[in-house]
């Protein structure tokens, strides 16, 4: 089969759809209007031809079965079809109370020995309240409606044997509650499709926001590390530069040459973070060229900054730094870049600090302890961003941070992460 094949079985199987949606949004508009179609189609398909003939037996129908039946005026006909048919405009609201009134009229009306065309009407509403009730109410109407065909099959036996009625009323029956049963099992399968369909609509949406805000915290925490830290050296340099300008002014002119040099290197970090952030670029050359993400590698020119600002660092390490993935590292280098940030801020100038990361079997552990120095007396009680920040990063791969004052006097920060946990930071 050919695209134009396909496009043109298409393009009707749209217009049925389009118009299937019309007439239901038509239903829900005003739901009496289709009740009163099918009370009026078949009044016209198979009332009214019993009201011009004057039963439902055909003129030309052999004798015998004329006998059968009993004539009834025009008024007499009207009456009971209109036991059989009004009782159709409550077929969808109170299909059990409609069967029930059809069902009545028909075994009254197959009790007088009256054959009308409107006994379509009994089947109509066993349909509907396969469709429309509740489906205990079901046998119950299938026994009646059984009983009321073992009577007709009964009524009509001089002229056709009562097996071979009761089997082709039985089957119209059995049509009409299973074609009512598919058409319900039809709708609800459908009603489950778009249920779920907006039930995933919902999560695609919460997954969306989920995700914006997952990324709006990673970079608020990338964003805080790499000001923080920075802003807390250059503010250290400067008050170090002001002191420095009156007593030696050459030691005043490369404080604020490494001022220099940390902003840029804090102008270079935030244009990588905010490159990466960019949604459309206008092409290779016009996209921001970004530097790696630091590591592990990158804690050497990390602690030579912190020196130049008064800090006296001790950096060790022990273990396979190699081992450790561009995550996990990321991860060790903003602990210790904000670990020595709040050292910097909190215990001052001319404090010691003493830093290890030790790599061991599966696990990575940072220590930084300061000794207190600089005329701090202690740390604030409430949790920053930066101790939030650094215990969100370590839950990334398992791990925890502790931190608070040791003995002897001082602050410590400890992180333990689980190499065995690849949640990844980016």
């Amino acid at each position: 089969m050919t695209a134009d094949d396909l496009s043109g079985t298409g393009l009707p199987l749209a217009r049925l759809g389009r118009i299937g949606r019309r007439l239901r949004q038509a239903d829900r508009a005003h739901p009496w209007a289709l009740d009163a179609a099918v009370v009026g189609l078949v009044f016209l398909l198979f009332c009214l031809p019993d009201v011009l003939d004057g039963g439902a037996v055909e003129g030309d129908a052999p004798r015998e079965i004329h006998a059968l039946f009993t004539e009834v005026p025009v008024a007499g006909i009207l009456a009971l079809q209109a036991g059989l048919v009004l009782p159709l405009l409550w077929r969808r609201r109170r299909p059990l109370v409609a069967f029930g009134a059809v069902a009545a009229v028909f075994v009254l009306q197959w009790s007088l020995q009256v054959a009308l065309r409107a006994d379509v009407a009994l089947f109509i509403a066993l349909y509907s309240l396969a469709l429309h009730g509740r489906l205990r109410h079901l046998p119950w109407a299938c026994g009646v409606t059984a009983g009321a065909m073992v009577l007709v099959a009964v009524r009509i036996s001089a002229a056709m044997p009562v097996s071979d009625a009761l089997f082709f009323l039985l089957a119209t029956t059995t049509a009409a509650v299973a074609l009512g049963l598919m058409v319900r099992i039809r709708r609800a399968q459908l009603a489950g499709l778009r249920e779920r369909a907006a039930r995933l609509e919902i999560e695609r949406d919460q997954r969306s926001r989920l995700a914006t805000a997952t990324e709006r915290t990673r970079v608020a925490r990338e964003m805080h590390d790499i000001v923080g830290h920075n802003l807390a050296v250059m503010i250290t340099l400067a008050d170090a530069g002001a002191y420095a300008t009156d007593i030696a002014p050459e030691r005043g002119k490369e404080t604020l040459l490494m001022i220099g040099d940390t902003g840029r290197q804090a102008l270079s970090e935030l244009r990588r973070v905010l490159g990466v952030l960019r949604e459309e670029t206008d092409g290779l050359k016009n996209a921001p060229e970004l530097s790696p993400q630091p590591g592990v590698a990158d804690i050497d020119a990390l602690c030579a900054g912190v020196r130049a600002a008064g800090l006296e660092v001790v950096y060790r390490t022990s273990g396979d730094m190699d081992v450790l993935d561009s995550g996990v590292q990321l991860t060790v280098y903003r602990i210790v870049q904000e670990a020595l940030t709040n050292t910097l801020k909190h215990a001052g100038a001319a404090t010691r600090v003493d830093l290890a990361i030790a790599v061991q079997d599966t696990q990575v552990t940072i220590r930084v302890q300061d000794g207190g120095e600089g005329g701090r007396s202690g740390r604030p009680n409430e949790e920053g961003h930066g101790l939030v920040g650094m215990r969100e990063r370590a839950a990334l791969y398992g791990g925890i941070v502790s931190a608070g004052p040791v003995p002897g006097g001082g602050w410590g920060v400890e992180a333990t992460l689980d190499l065995t946990s690849r949640g990844g930071a980016r």
